[in-house]
């Protein structure tokens, strides 16, 4: 089944969320006068390993973001604190964060692939099992598919991004998305695995496209969610654009994204008006902040862009809906091997180059579109090839295999079944809720 055309089908509008205006208190921020050179500095450090024991290379790390649940009411907002009550020490040493909207988080430490699977998947399954003890549950879905968002963490940063981005998509990027985050070490050729990571992107966001639902039906988005994102600041979620030099694509990037905040202090932020960009700040140029950037306004201005890829001594993955609980690791596994793996990149690379400018196609129409289905069948072939020599068990590998029969296989995305529930019409349970394997 395929998505409805965007001519036919937007995404549902929903009201924005009302826009807080924190009050300012003057005040300069350490870390010294930020320049040009400065941002070429911090964007070649972007590209750096930080220095650790052990060899470097090697690693993933994983994040796992879930919209939250009720199972007896779906369309009851989880407040964050009854979320926190449930949930019990996590052993794998997945750090719990919340989203403004109360998406769970699980953020796991970076491990050889095995090591980093076993033990994310260790605590999700604990936090599933005291989820579902107190009738919660994580949804394997990339967006809210009833709830309209609601922000419940007020934090001085998610004010002024609220007031930034208004609406609609402001809040719903903020309260109602939720995504697979994979990062990967460098490695020795940096260069190479940034460029792979972009190549692939289109790919793997149709690959994994599972989120087509919101306010209860079809939005006409295989991947809602990156719908979304697309429809905010292009300053700050479009692809890093490439040349030669990676460092330098980024700088550019940071210097030409809108200014989203300026902090007056370690809890004073308020939101940058009128379109001026960091490199408009530099330059003291009109309509800039009154004081000069410090290299901490600079650090900061790093984390308020959101592109598919970003570099941060790593790199962050971005692109992927979250999935059902038993699907994230087939994420993991496949992005890992296409991106580490020298053999199964270029099998890969080769297969997705027709590909690599699909963002919004892949995002609209996922793997029916028939240029991304083939490049996804080659893909994930390579990724089957690579996986046992990357340490992978067979557990895992059949994971992935099963996924590739039941989706790739098909041209058909995951976000096919969720549309199908709703189209059966009432007394199904949400797939959402319901699908995977048991807690």
């Amino acid at each position: 089944m395929t998505a409805r055309p965007a001519a036919r089908s937007r995404p549902p509008a929903i009201p924005p969320l009302p826009a807080p205006v924190p009050a300012p208190l003057p005040a300069d921020l350490p870390g010294g006068p930020a320049s040009f050179e400065a941002v070429a500095e911090f964007a070649r450090d972007c590209f750096r390993e930080p220095a650790r024991d052990g060899g470097g290379g090697g690693r993933v790390g994983v994040e796992l973001e879930f919209l939250v649940h009720d199972r007896a009411a779906p369309e009851r907002h989880v407040p964050i604190d009854e979320i926190a009550r449930a949930l019990p020490p996590l052993p794998g040493g997945s750090r719990v964060t919340f989203e403004p909207g109360g998406q769970l988080e699980l953020s796991g430490p970076a491990a050889p692939l095995a090591e980093a699977v076993t033990a994310m998947a260790g605590d999700l399954g604990l936090a599933r099992r005291a989820l579902a003890g107190a009738g919660l549950a994580p949804a394997g879905v990339g967006l809210d598919p009833v709830r309209p968002p609601r922000r419940q963490l007020r934090l001085p940063r998610y004010d002024a991004m609220a007031e930034f981005l208004g609406g609609p998509y402001g809040p719903l990027m903020m309260c109602s998305t939720a995504s697979v985050q994979v990062n990967l070490d460098l490695g020795e050729r940096p260069g190479v695995r940034w460029e792979r990571a972009h190549l692939l992107g289109p790919v793997l966001v149709a690959a994994f496209a599972n989120s087509p639902l919101a306010g209860g039906r079809p939005c006409g988005w295989m991947s809602g969610r990156q719908a979304v994102w697309e429809r905010l600041d292009p300053t700050r979620t479009a692809p890093v654009p490439a040349t030669a030099d990676p460092a330098e694509d980024w700088a550019g990037y940071l210097l030409d994204a809108r200014l989203m905040l300026v902090r007056d202090g370690p809890d004073r932020c308020r939101p940058a008006r009128g379109g001026v960009t960091f490199r408009d700040w530099l330059a003291g140029r009109p309509g800039a902040p009154g004081r000069p950037p410090t290299l901490a306004d600079l650090a900061y201005h790093a984390t308020t862009v959101f592109p598919p890829v970003r570099p941060r001594g790593w790199l962050e993955l971005r692109y992927l809906d979250a999935q059902r609980p038993d699907v994230w690791p087939v994420c993991v596994a496949v992005t890992y091997a296409l991106i580490t793996d020298d053999r199964a990149a270029d099998a890969a690379l080769q297969a997705a180059e027709p590909c690599r400018d699909l963002w919004s196609e892949a995002a609209r129409r996922g793997l029916a579109v028939p240029r991304l289905a083939r490049a996804a069948e080659a893909c994930f072939r390579a990724a089957l090839e690579a996986l046992p020599r990357l340490g992978a068990g067979p557990v895992l590998t059949g994971e992935v295999a099963a996924f590739a029969d039941r989706h790739v296989s098909r041209g058909r995305s995951p976000a096919a079944d969720l549309i199908e529930t709703v189209t059966r019409g009432p007394g199904h349970p949400p797939a959402w809720l319901t699908e995977g394997k048991d807690a």
